[in-house]
């Protein structure tokens, strides 16, 4: 195994390969050989497999890799498949998984700091590398093993790691004090290079791309980066991008020798393990469902995308090395393009003679287009892969081949072989001939130049070993599933302990499942909660409140003068993506509650604060104005609000600006934070927040909300029902009577019930219809997943199908068992319905 400026290199022949994102973690484990299958009988020849810590050691210094979590023997399959491996270990992996894979009970130690060269989270780090670092050495490329390279951290780009030369220093030391020999990559998830792999002697930088595919800027960007590369004596390794194998030839044809388009087999997420706030969104809960449009659905169907990637995984085969070795420019002569295209299209200059020109069509419709003068038919969303000039010898055969219009899929001693849609040109010396589209089943076939050449259409392009499937997913027959048994079991243990502060969720054992909290009100009119997450339902006096999806921010809640408070917080995920709009979004974050006060008084603040707007004006004594109320011609410039607050010295405060529309800095006794209007508190611990200033810029509109200050006296003694996701398996597990009923099923607000509903045998994709209620699935001893049905406030899911769980073949003993809770807020809670559709594997 080599890195050369060709790229990665298996076994001495440079290719430049294609490589599938598989996630063992996000598969049942006797699906592993069958998917791995599907991915190498595409043609890829590598895949790239992340490895979460927080999957591994699932409890402090608790390690599991038996049976779902058998990393080693999932990359022993991979190897048999004859697949090679990009392993990615993290320690961070993003991933849109709980906490992007950083273990939960990370951030109940104040001084540690994730994903920096602090000691602390390097000797966490050290614990996770000591354990799958060897599991990766052991199964090298060239050793019997698969490992073809592993990559140290994840998007770092994206992080404001302190000193990331330093950083990425330790985990490449860490990785070769531990026998990694295969090259050690690190990926810029928004194209800074040294922001990746802080310019670290022996780890190689790597690019991720996500452009619009409709993007006419793709190749320009693409090349720069093989020229930066190329300028190192590296090869342009594009460690995820899109899925559309007509993207996939963009980046080829400028320059990539390692395509690895993320997803292209998706995964689904069993158990707690989904994230929360992806992509920048703070509402946002990744489905179960983890299908971002691949070639294979996350229960295993092949969608039409598997025949464009045998083709240009055959294509990138038979040009060989001398396509791994090529050189991209701009190209030249390509004119009269009748339809959307690249602003700067790429031609790639082979090593040995001859050219490959990409022509994009970006449009739905079909186009042509001149290339040295030679028309050339263009399918709709395509890029067609113009060789020139390609001297035949290499393949033993005579002459040469001046233009060819479909994709070159074969050469050998029995001729050429191509691919196409749609009418093709194919010139060999100084013969040309014209071939009509061919038909699936009917390929084309002439002699031209005395070579005989046949023309296939794409979907009966075969894959290295021969095979050839069904490419499109079956139609789905979903039954619907009208009966159930309403079993007498209990939701929760009720076994409490004592704690005089609702404490964190991780800090009870809970990183995954549910915390129950409870106490007892006395003469509290209002409550604020500060930091509680993520998806919290509260109830006073059994009453159950609307459901609330918080992220670390602040709520109130009136408590009409009832005395009896009880909440339970059920952790949807950690982040996975640092966002410092919302507390919990950040990295590191923990779950639970958060800390409860009742309000002990209002102070209206907005007023007597005093103006300081640098160079917008000149002049002594500073006016008085509102908060935000200073006028001002220079829009977007900083103004300073200053006063004195109100604050007792022995009282917590909570200082809240109502109506933020744009981020504002608030200095308190010299220490700057930001509020965004996403959670726009700030709380003052006593002796605190006497003398505060604001900054912001000047902004038509922005002022003029309330400012006011609270006054918050702790409320204590509560009592806590820690329940880990185990726990509530094991509930799931236990036997009872049960009592048979008809969906749909009515339940009141805050009502939980589990119910057995009878499945057919098999792979069966689940889907869920009703209103106010949160169904989770169980069956195999696992939850299948979460859906929440049809309420004012659930948030914005994203990834993959929200209403879909599947429940795989093997897990399938003819019931899944389901936990559904009505929530509260909008109309009255039911689970109307539940079908069952046929879900190959």
């Amino acid at each position: 195994m080599e890195l050369r400026p060709a790229g990665l290199v298996l076994d001495g022949r440079e290719e430049a390969l294609l490589c599938a994102s598989l996630f063992y973690f996000r598969l049942p484990r006797e699906t592993w050989e069958a998917r791995l299958a599907q991915v190498r009988a595409t043609g890829y020849r590598a895949i790239d497999m992340y490895l979460p810590w927080n999957f591994h050691e699932t409890a402090p210094g608790v390690w599991d890799f038996a049976g779902r979590r058998d990393a080693a023997a999932f990359l022993d399959l991979a190897h048999e498949a004859g697949l090679a491996v990009i392993a990615r270990p993290g320690p961070y992996i993003c991933s849109e998984w709980d906490g992007g894979a950083l273990p939960a009970w990370l951030g109940l130690d104040e001084d540690l700091r994730v994903r920096q060269a602090e000691p602390r989270f390097l000797e966490q780090v050290r614990g996770w590398f000591d354990q799958v670092m060897p599991l990766l050495a052991e199964r090298q490329w060239g050793r019997g093993g698969a490992v073809a390279a592993v990559q140290l951290e994840n998007e770092l780009d994206f992080f404001d790691t302190a000193d990331r030369h330093a950083y990425i220093t330790a985990l490449r030391d860490m990785a070769v004090g531990h026998g990694v020999e295969v090259p050690l990559i690190a990926c810029a998830g928004q194209g800074d290079l040294v922001g990746a792999n802080g310019d670290v002697e022996g780890v190689c930088p790597a690019f991720n791309f996500y452009p619009d595919d409709r993007s006419p800027f793709v190749e320009a960007e693409v090349r720069r980066y093989a020229d930066l590369t190329a300028a190192r004596g590296l090869p342009l390794l594009v460690t995820e991008t899109n899925r559309s194998h007509a993207t996939l030839r963009r980046l080829m044809v400028s320059g990539a020798s390692l395509i690895a388009p993320y997803l292209q087999a998706s995964g689904y997420d069993f158990g707690y393990t989904p994230s929360v706030g992806n992509w920048g969104d703070p509402g946002g809960f990744m489905t179960h469902d983890y299908d971002f449009g691949g070639y294979l659905s996350p229960v295993g169907e092949a969608r039409p995308e598997t025949a464009e990637a045998r083709t240009l995984t055959a294509f990138a085969r038979t040009l060989g090395p001398a396509l791994a070795g090529a050189r991209a420019t701009g190209a030249e002569g390509v004119q009269a393009v009748s339809v959307t295209t690249s602003s700067s299209p790429s031609r790639l200059v082979l090593a040995g003679g001859g050219t490959v020109t990409g022509v994009p069509n970006l449009t739905e419709e079909p186009g042509t287009a001149l290339v040295d003068g030679v028309e050339v038919a263009l399918a709709p969303r395509s890029t067609a892969l113009v060789v020139q000039d390609l001297p035949l010898a290499g393949f033993g055969l005579p002459g040469v081949l001046r233009f060819a219009s479909a994709d070159l899929v074969g050469a050998d001693e029995g001729g050429l072989r191509f691919a196409s849609r749609v009418p093709a040109v194919i010139a060999v010396d100084d013969a040309t001939a014209t071939f009509a589209a061919p038909e699936i089943g009917s390929p084309v076939r002439q002699n031209v130049g005395g070579l005989a050449v046949v023309v296939l259409h794409p979907e009966d392009v075969l894959d290295p070993g021969g095979a050839h499937g069904e490419i499109t997913a079956p139609p789905e027959e979903a039954e619907e599933l009208t009966t159930a048994y309403r079993r007498a079991l209990p939701t929760r243990t009720g076994r409490t302990e004592a704690h005089e502060l609702p404490p964190a969720s991780e800090a009870v054992g809970v990183f995954r499942g549910r915390t129950h909290y409870a106490t007892d009100l006395d003469g509290v009119e209002e409550l604020l909660i500060e930091g509680a997450a993520d998806i919290v339902d509260l109830a006073l006096d059994g009453e159950a409140l609307p459901t609330r999806v918080v992220y670390g921010g602040t709520i109130t809640v009136p408590t009409a003068g009832k005395t009896a408070f009880e909440a339970t917080v059920e952790t949807w995920g950690h982040a996975n993506f640092d966002d410092s709009r919302l507390p919990g979004l950040a990295l590191g974050s923990l779950r639970g509650l958060g800390r409860v006060w009742s309000v002990a008084g209002r102070e209206d603040v907005h007023a007597l604060w005093t103006v300081d707007g640098g160079a917008q004006w000149a002049g002594d004594p500073a006016p008085v104005r509102s908060l935000g109320g200073w006028s001002s011609t220079r829009i977007g410039r900083p103004a300073t609000y200053r006063r004195t607050l109100p604050v007792d010295g022995t009282s917590h405060h909570a200082f809240h600006i109502d109506g933020l529309v744009l981020p504002v800095e608030v200095e308190v006794d010299g220490e700057a934070r930001i509020l965004s209007p996403n959670d726009p508190w700030l709380h003052l611990a006593p002796g605190r927040g006497r003398d505060i200033a604001v900054t912001a810029p000047h902004w038509p509109g922005s002022g003029g909300g309330g400012v006011e200050l609270l006054r918050l006296e702790a409320v204590r003694d509560w009592r806590i029902e820690a329940q880990p996701d185990h726990a509530i398996i094991a509930l799931a597990g236990q036997d009872a009577e049960g009592l048979g009923v008809e969906l749909p099923l009515p339940l009141a607000p805050g009502e939980e019930a589990w119910l057995d509903v009878p499945v057919p045998a098999g792979g069966r994709s689940l889907r869920f219809e009703g209103e106010q209620v949160r169904v989770s699935a169980f069956a195999g001893g696992e939850l299948l997943g979460r859906v929440w049905l049809d309420d004012p406030h659930r948030p914005r899911f994203t990834g993959g199908d929200p209403g879909r769980l599947w429940i795989p073949a093997g897990w399938n003993s003819g019931t899944v068992r389901l936990l559904v809770r009505g929530t509260a807020g909008g109309a009255h809670p039911r689970l109307e319905r539940v079908t069952a559709a046929p879900a190959p594997e």
